[in-house]
Order: structure tokens, then C-alpha cells, then sequence
């Protein structure tokens, strides 16, 4: 827990202690109960993991599906309507900001939902949908709509979320969101 908060402390500005950092962030809460949630999904109780899921949701604003496998040091700033869905994978020391989606593009049983490397940036209201990779490194956009595979290191912005490349002339809208990044 203590690198956890850690992580918060480096991420936002905002806070200014670790206490702080842990009464009052909702992403530590959404951490802490998908940590009981995810266990008693893969060992397939009945209906206490959603319980879990759906109190953590009412209390935080953040829906985390028990069956998503979330790395370490993962912060949510500003978490209030973050969805992460069942099958979605999400690595370590990845930045997520509110509104994000990390969801499903169809209803068969398989996996569905994005897999998200280490140290990834991923900005507000972006929504990455499929089952498609983020590479570790990778920066996604506010706003962007992603529905294919990032590269390592890449920055991808826009609705379809397209990747910029390096020296490219960027439109007034890009060069924010690159800011914002």
C-alpha cells in the first residue's frame, strides 16, 4: 500500500501527504477492494466478487470487473467514471485519468477487452476498446477512441485515435493534446 500512495504522491501535484493520499483519493479505495474482489473471482465464488465490485463503483465512481487483472502502482487521477472491463489487463505504473474506458467490442465468452503495458499515460475520456495492446511507454490522447494496437513508446490521439510521429506537424487540436499529455 505505502508504494502505492508513493505512486499518487509522484503523479499529482494535489496532494500533499500520504494520508491525505489515503482517506481521501478514490482510486485507492477502487484498488483495495478490486485487490479482495479479483481473488475470489478466479477462485469462483458466487456473487461476493460482483458485490465487492459494485460497492467499490457506489462508493468511488470507479467499475473495476473482478475478473480484470490490474498491475502495481496503477493510479487513478481523478477516477470518477473509469470502467475497466472483465478481461482487460492493465500493467504497472500506468496513469489513468477520469472518464476512461477500457472496454469490449463484442459478447463472446473469449478475451475481449484491451492489455495495457507498463508505464502507460492514458488521458481523460479516452476510450480503448477491443482486444488490442498498449505498449509500455505509451501515451493515449483525452478524448482519443482507440481501436488498435499502440506501439511501445507511441503517442496516439483522435477519434480514430491515429499515432503521431516524431517531428510531425501537429493541428492546433493535436498540439493540446499533446500538452495535455
Amino acid at each position: 500500500m505505502f508504494a502505492l500512495i508513493q505512486a499518487y504522491r509522484r503523479n499529482d501535484p494535489a496532494a500533499r501527504s500520504g494520508l491525505e493520499v489515503l482517506l481521501f483519493y478514490p482510486g485507492i479505495k477502487a484498488i483495495f477492494f478490486h485487490r479482495l474482489a479479483h481473488p475470489l473471482h478466479i477462485w469462483k465464488v458466487p456473487l461476493l466478487p460482483r458485490f465487492i465490485s459494485e460497492w467499490s463503483r457506489f462508493l468511488t465512481g470507479i467499475e473495476i470487473h473482478p475478473g480484470a487483472r490490474i498491475g502495481k502502482r496503477v493510479v487513478f487521477d481523478h477516477g470518477m467514471g473509469v470502467v475497466i472491463g472483465e478481461t482487460a489487463i492493465v500493467g504497472d505504473e500506468v496513469l489513468i485519468y477520469q472518464g476512461v474506458t477500457l472496454g469490449g467490442t463484442h459478447r463472446e465468452r473469449v478475451k475481449r477487452h484491451p492489455t495495457v503495458g507498463n508505464q502507460v499515460t492514458i488521458g481523460a475520456g479516452a476510450k480503448i476498446l477491443g482486444n488490442i495492446t498498449i505498449g509500455n511507454g505509451a501515451r493515449v490522447g483525452a478524448n482519443s477512441v482507440v481501436l488498435e494496437s499502440i506501439p511501445d513508446g507511441a503517442t496516439a490521439v483522435g477519434i480514430p485515435a491515429k499515432i503521431l510521429k516524431p517531428n510531425a506537424v501537429l493541428t492546433p487540436i493535436e498540439k493540446i493534446e499533446q500538452e495535455i499529455l
